[in-house]
């Protein structure tokens, strides 16, 4: 470190009253960024340094005077990841006020990491050439935090961003479908990116599942197809990547050994794809991860025009992803049974009458069955309510193990019901035979079973009654067997 050059900058930078530091950035041989250090930094740098990240239970014994002092060693000469995450336009714009002499501002939500939005200033400093090394410029960044996001701020966007947003904005409160109009955004965020694929996906970590609600690529490849290979624990990992970050942008091959250090497994997938830049945008909802937006090779020199774009949009992805999770989840309330995860009575209610109609236009085979938990009250009442329902859910649990490409219904307390058009006659009666052995124990979980099998001649109505007289027939069977079990 050049100490005459220091103590000039040192000096200059403890001048400014906001948080302040000078960085010194490091270009390769082919001109492109390399490395970014810490420099030198002021006071107020450094206690929010130590405020946010080394707070330390072992330093509770020392001055603050002696924290400054060991904070300000340990940062000053360090690369810029000592105390953040790699954030490659953070070092975009860097490397254009060191070496371009660009002056920069941005507005940049890092609510997820600090609790605050973040107002950045990056400002060309200009030294000798004999002050400092060929490969090495330097810019002085200074930041304020703002608690709640300053909408003039954060508006004050080109005219062809705000342009963009706008249609995209009118295309999602169109009359089309949710799914339609997502793909439409989809196809135009790929193109004015310039990118080869694009997607939205919903995320939902409770649940280990998500779904891609659009894809769109130049040359029509299907991303649901893609993203079929792709496990829930690869998408899960991009959660841990975003603890620090509001986006992950990668943009060469350095960003992508960056993150193939911090997870192999989802980088081998984009190298095996030919992925060689990418922008992954998150969805929040509460501070939580709802889903993301997928850019694929992309054009990397518009990088500050797709981050400030991608910003905007998010915010408008994000409500949209809510509301079609919101709806999901409703629909998913009013047709599943929560205890044992089978479809409700009122699902099969709707189910009954959709297949009437659809058998009455094109008549198939079909087979029906009715299973009742045998002895369910003398758990219930030796047990208690709780055994007894660990029972049903253990009960629905087999069920859809044994009949799982048919439709499954909680029919009452413990009864079930199953509509299967799927299986032939043969395939049906082998499933209800394993099921007889699988729940022959009387003093486990035993059921009365009863099915019937139509050729595609007769009613849906009419087979679920003879199942049922069936069911109820092999059930006073088991009490005749068993009448100290009786209800």
């Amino acid at each position: 470190m050049n100490h005459d050059l220091y103590t000039k900058l040192k000096t200059s930078v403890n001048t400014i009253p906001l948080s302040a530091c000078v960085m010194a950035v490091k270009k390769d041989e082919s001109g492109n960024f390399a490395e970014m250090r810490y420099f030198a930094i002021n006071n107020s740098f450094i206690n929010d340094s130590i405020a946010l990240f080394f707070q330390d239970e072992s330093d509770l014994g020392k001055s603050h005077e002696d924290k400054v002092k060991e904070i300000e060693s340990r940062m000053e000469g360090s690369l810029y990841t000592i105390n953040v995450q790699k954030e490659p336009k953070f070092e975009a714009n860097c490397f254009k006020a060191a070496w371009k002499k660009e002056p920069i501002h941005t507005y940049v939500d890092t609510t997820k990491l600090y609790g605050y939005w973040t107002e950045n200033y990056m400002l060309p400093i200009t030294v000798s050439k004999d002050e400092t090394a060929p490969d090495t410029a330097y810019c002085m960044f200074l930041y304020t935090l703002n608690k709640d996001m300053d909408v003039n701020k954060f508006s004050a966007v080109s005219p062809e961003i705000a342009s963009f947003v706008i249609k995209t904005c009118l295309e999602l409160q169109s009359e089309k479908d949710f799914y339609s109009s997502m793909q439409l955004v989809t196809d135009y965020i790929r193109e004015y990116t310039h990118a080869f694929g694009a997607s939205v996906m919903s995320y939902q970590s409770d649940q280990q599942k998500y779904e891609v609600i659009s894809g769109s690529t130049v040359d029509n490849v299907d991303i649901k197809e893609i993203f079929s290979h792709i496990p829930f624990s690869i998408v899960a990992s991009w959660e841990r990547l975003l603890k620090h970050t509001n986006a992950i942008i990668i943009k060469d091959e350095a960003d992508l050994e960056y993150y193939e250090k911090e997870a192999p497994e989802w980088v081998k997938t984009l190298r095996d794809s030919y992925v060689y830049s990418l922008c992954l945008v998150p969805f929040l909802r509460q501070n939580t991860i709802i889903g993301y937006l997928y850019i694929a090779n992309f054009d990397v020199e518009s990088l500050t025009k797709v981050k400030a774009m991608i910003e905007l949009v998010s915010f408008f992805l994000s409500a949209e992803v809510a509301n079609h999770l919101f709806l999901e989840r409703l629909e998913y309330l009013s047709n599943i049974d929560i205890l044992t995860g089978v479809k409700n009575r009122n699902c099969m209610n709707a189910d009954i009458e959709e297949f009437t109609i659809k058998f009455s236009f094109k008549p198939i085979p079909f087979s029906v069955a009715f299973c009742d938990i045998n002895g369910l009250k003398i758990i219930n009442d030796n047990q208690g309510h709780s055994a007894g329902d660990k029972l049903i859910a253990a009960a629905a649990d087999l069920l859809k193990e044994i009949f799982n490409d048919d439709n499954i219904y909680r029919a009452g307390g413990d009864e079930f019901a199953i509509i299967s058009t799927r299986s032939s006659e043969h395939e049906f009666e082998e499933k209800i035979e394993k099921l007889k052995e699988l729940t022959g124990d009387p003093d486990h979980l035993c059921f009365a079973v009863g099915f019937y099998h139509d050729d595609g001649s007769g009613s849906l109505q009419h087979a679920m009654r003879y199942a049922d007289e069936r069911m109820y027939r092999d059930k006073n069977l088991f009490y005749e067997k068993h009448p100290d079990m009786r209800r």
